[in-house]
C-alpha cells in the first residue's frame, strides 16, 4: 500500500516546503519585576554555558542538537550550528 510518503530527495512535493528551525541556547527565568526593570545592554543571565550543546526545533519537536560555531566568511560574527545529534524523524515531525 502506498501512503503518499517518499524517502528523502525522493518526489514527494513536501520535500520543497520550507519549514522554520528555532535554535535553543538557553532559558531564563526571571521575576515580572526584574523583566520590567531591564534596559538596553542589560545582560539576562541563561542557564547554559557558552560551549554548551544548543537544541534545534521544529514547532516544539525536538530535531536535533548541536554546537554554535562562528562561519567562515565575509559577514564576521555570523553564526551556525554544526550538528552532533539528529534525530530519528522516519515516523515523521
Amino acid at each position: 500500500m502506498d501512503d503518499g510518503t517518499q524517502t528523502p530527495g525522493g518526489s514527494n512535493p513536501f520535500t520543497q516546503v520550507p519549514v522554520e528551525i528555532t535554535i535553543s541556547v538557553g532559558k531564563a527565568r526571571p521575576q515580572v519585576r526584574e523583566l520590567l526593570r531591564l534596559k538596553r545592554d542589560a545582560i539576562l543571565p541563561l542557564d547554559r554555558k557558552v560551549d554548551d550543546p544548543v537544541e534545534l526545533y521544529v514547532g516544539d519537536k525536538l530535531i536535533a542538537r548541536g554546537e554554535l560555531t562562528e562561519l567562515d566568511d565575509d559577514q564576521p560574527g555570523k553564526l551556525g550550528v554544526r550538528l552532533t545529534e539528529v534525530i530519528d524523524l522516519q515516523n515523521g515531525l
